[in-house]
């Protein structure tokens, strides 16, 4: 199955993965360590940037990461011989609806940032449950754009933003999703689950917040969008021009940014 991601594969784009992936790390991460010796799917792994921290949080856990974009797989084993040398993973380029792996042979899944460009993530959150053996764990992690708070506000900088939610829906995907996090793992049968807002608010004295994340991911996102908002009819070349600029407005002295990522834990019930 063919899935448009809408960020697209280019060299900003994997920095602006990394970037993000560094940046909230401590944020995403908390919690998530798998035992020694456990077996553990990593889908959608991209160019490698929360497979790293995969990596150090679970020594010894015996990770296998798939992408279906070949070029992805090589930027991530890069990133991973350089970053740790010693790792162990497993590396398939694959299609997630037609994954080569037998029936419960997983410990845990770790699904972050795939869902929200699936036109139905709940049949892939059946086909992964497949995959997990009985009181296994899927961990699941996802924004919303519907959490942006913003200082100043900006007419503008939230159209600007919901060019890119348009964009993504367009595209199959939701850019909202992760409120619907909950249901979507109780409709594809999974128990005991649990989801947990970790927001990110950021001001002049986070800095490190304010060019890690404001900048280089939320607004850098944003602005890879804009030609093709512009050529899907949805802005003109001021009002973009505007909402960006309004955009990096937050990142400056007095401004203010806010956003949520829902973090989702669930079990395949024995």
């Amino acid at each position: 199955m063919t899935i448009d991601y809408v960020h697209g594969y280019s060299e900003l784009e994997t920095r602006r993965l990394g970037d993000q992936a560094d940046t909230l790390a401590a944020l995403l991460h908390e919690g998530t360590a798998y035992p020694a010796g456990s077996r553990v799917l990593e889908v959608g792994c991209g160019i490698g940037a929360q497979t790293a921290h995969l990596v150090a949080s679970s020594p010894g856990a015996r990770i296998v990461a798939v992408d279906v974009n070949e070029a992805s797989l090589g930027r991530a084993r890069a990133r991973l011989a350089a970053d740790s040398p010693d790792a162990e993973v497993e590396w398939h380029c694959a299609d997630l609806f037609d994954l080569p792996f037998s029936d419960a042979s997983f410990d845990h899944l770790f699904v972050c940032f795939v869902l929200e460009h699936l036109p139905d993530p709940q049949r892939a959150l059946l086909e992964l449950r497949r995959l997990l053996r009985p009181g296994g764990t899927v961990t699941a992690i996802e924004g919303d754009h519907g959490s942006v708070l913003l200082h100043p506000d900006s007419a503008h900088a939230r159209a600007a933003i919901d060019c890119q939610v348009q964009l993504q829906s367009l595209a199959g995907g939701d850019a909202h999703i992760g409120r619907r996090l909950q249901p979507l793992l109780a409709e594809s049968g999974y128990g005991g689950i649990t989801v947990q807002a970790r927001p990110v608010y950021v001001d002049q004295n986070r800095p490190e917040l304010v060019e890690g994340f404001t900048r280089n991911t939320f607004i850098a996102m944003i602005e890879s969008v804009g030609g093709d908002a512009l050529a899907a009819g949805l802005t003109t070349s001021a009002d973009w021009r505007r909402g960006v600029a309004d955009l990096h407005r937050v990142a400056e002295a007095g401004g203010t940014f806010h956003y949520t990522f829902f973090k989702a834990l669930a079990a395949k019930l024995p």
